[in-house]
C-alpha cells in the first residue's frame, strides 16, 4: 500500500483522510498513479458504487496492472489521460454538468488533489462533498514566490526553480488558490550559501 504519514505542519497545509463510499446518484473520482489503489478499495467496499461513477485517471508511471484492475472494476465512465492538463477540460465539463449531490473523491499525489480540489470548489462543489486520500509520491507542486513560476514534482529541499533558477527553500505554507506549496530563496541574505540538498521528509 502506497500510503505515507505526513508529519504535523502549519495550519495551511492540507490534511488528507481515507476515501469512504457515500450515498448519492453521481460520483466523480479523480486519481493519478497509485491513487488507483484507493479507488479499488472503494470498489471493494461498495460494489454498486462503480456503476454510478465517472473516473478520471492519470496513470503516470504506476504499475500497468492498476489500470487493468480499474478497467475491470465496472465504472460507468472511465477516462484515462496522459496528464492532468489533458484531463482538465473533461473535469471542468463534468463539474459544469453536475447536479446537486455530486460526491467527489480525489486521490493520488498532492499536486493532483490540490489542482482538482481547486476546480471543484470553483465549480461550486461544497467542501463537505469532497474527500481526499493521499497515495503514492510525496513530491510537491511548488510555486516560486519570486517569479511565480510553478515547478512540479519537487522531492528535494532546497530545489532549483525551473523558471528563474533561484535556489528555493521548501516551505509547508500552502496556497489553495495556486494549489501549490510556496518556495522562498534560501540564500537571499547570503548569496551562494546553499545548504546540501536532502529529501523533503528526511
Amino acid at each position: 500500500m502506497s500510503t505515507f504519514n505526513f508529519p504535523e505542519a502549519i495550519i495551511s497545509r492540507p490534511v488528507y483522510g481515507k476515501l469512504e463510499p457515500r450515498p448519492g446518484k453521481a460520483h466523480l473520482m479523480v486519481a493519478d498513479a497509485e491513487g488507483a489503489e484507493a479507488l479499488l478499495d472503494l470498489a471493494r467496499a461498495d460494489a454498486a458504487l462503480m456503476g454510478k461513477c465517472h473516473i478520471i485517471y492519470i496513470p503516470k508511471n504506476a504499475d500497468p496492472a492498476l489500470l487493468e484492475q480499474l478497467e475491470a472494476a465496472g465504472a460507468k465512465q472511465l477516462y484515462v489521460g496522459p496528464s492532468y492538463e489533458a484531463a482538465v477540460p473533461r473535469l471542468r465539463r463534468v463539474l459544469a454538468d453536475a447536479h446537486m449531490g455530486l460526491q467527489v473523491y480525489l486521490t493520488g499525489t498532492e499536486g493532483l488533489m490540490g489542482q482538482a480540489m481547486r476546480e471543484a470548489v470553483e465549480a461550486g462543489i461544497p467542501h463537505s462533498a469532497i474527500q481526499t486520500e493521499h497515495r503514492g509520491s510525496t513530491a510537491r507542486r511548488m510555486q516560486c514566490v519570486h517569479c511565480k513560476g510553478i515547478t512540479e514534482d519537487v522531492e528535494t529541499d532546497p530545489f532549483v526553480c525551473s523558471h528563474c533558477g533561484l535556489n528555493l527553500f521548501v516551505r509547508d505554507h500552502y496556497s489553495r488558490r495556486m494549489a501549490a506549496f510556496q518556495g522562498v530563496r534560501v540564500d537571499a541574505e547570503d548569496p551562494g550559501n546553499v545548504p546540501e540538498q536532502r529529501g523533503i521528509y528526511q
